[in-house]
C-alpha cells in the first residue's frame, strides 16, 4: 500500500499581510465615521453630515453616514473574523490598517467634505480655523503613525503580500 503526500490545509495559510491591512483600514474608517457621527453631530449638535439645505435633509444625510458606517463596520468585522479563521490574520498590519482607516477618514472628512465640498463645517458661528488645523493634525498624526506600523510590520512579518 502506498502513501501519498498530506493534502496541504487549504485553509491554513501564511499571515495576508495586505488583507490585513485592508480590512482593519476599513473598520477604523467606520470607528472614526461613527466617533464622528455620534460626537459632532448627535452629542454637541455642531453639523450635519450634508448642511447646505434644511434641517430634515441635514438629520438624513446624518442617518445616511450612520447607515454606511454600520455596513462598513459589518462588513470589516466579518472579513476580519474570515482572515482569523482562515490563520491568516496578520495582526501587527491589522493593528497599522486601523489607524490609516482612522487617519484616513478624518483627513478625507476634514480636506475634501469641510473645505472642497463644503457640505459642512466643523462648528458654525465661531471662527473655523483652530478646529480645522486640530481636526486636520490629528487626522495626518494617525495615518502617519499607522503608515510607521505600516511599514515596521512589512519588515517583520513574513507572507504573502495578499
Amino acid at each position: 500500500m502506498s502513501r501519498s503526500a498530506p493534502t496541504p490545509d487549504p485553509l491554513h495559510k501564511l499571515p495576508r499581510r495586505r488583507g490585513s491591512l485592508v480590512v482593519s483600514a476599513v473598520i477604523g474608517a467606520a470607528v472614526m465615521a461613527a466617533a464622528d457621527e455620534i460626537v459632532f453631530h448627535q452629542i454637541l449638535g455642531w453639523h450635519h453630515f450634508y448642511d447646505r439645505s434644511t434641517t430634515a435633509v441635514g438629520l438624513l444625510s446624518d442617518g445616511l453616514l450612520h447607515t454606511a458606517e454600520l455596513l462598513a463596520l459589518v462588513a470589516g468585522f466579518f472579513a476580519y473574523a474570515d482572515l482569523r479563521r482562515r490563520h491568516a490574520l496578520a495582526p501587527a498590519h491589522a493593528r497599522a490598517g486601523f489607524l490609516l482607516g482612522l487617519g484616513t477618514f478624518q483627513l478625507f472628512d476634514g480636506i475634501v467634505d469641510h473645505k472642497l465640498l463644503r457640505l459642512h463645517q466643523i462648528r458654525y458661528g465661531v471662527d473655523v480655523t483652530p478646529y480645522d488645523w486640530a481636526w486636520n493634525a490629528a487626522g495626518l498624526l494617525l495615518l502617519l503613525v499607522g503608515l510607521g506600523l505600516t511599514v515596521r510590520a512589512t519588515r517583520r512579518t513574513p507572507g504573502p503580500a495578499a
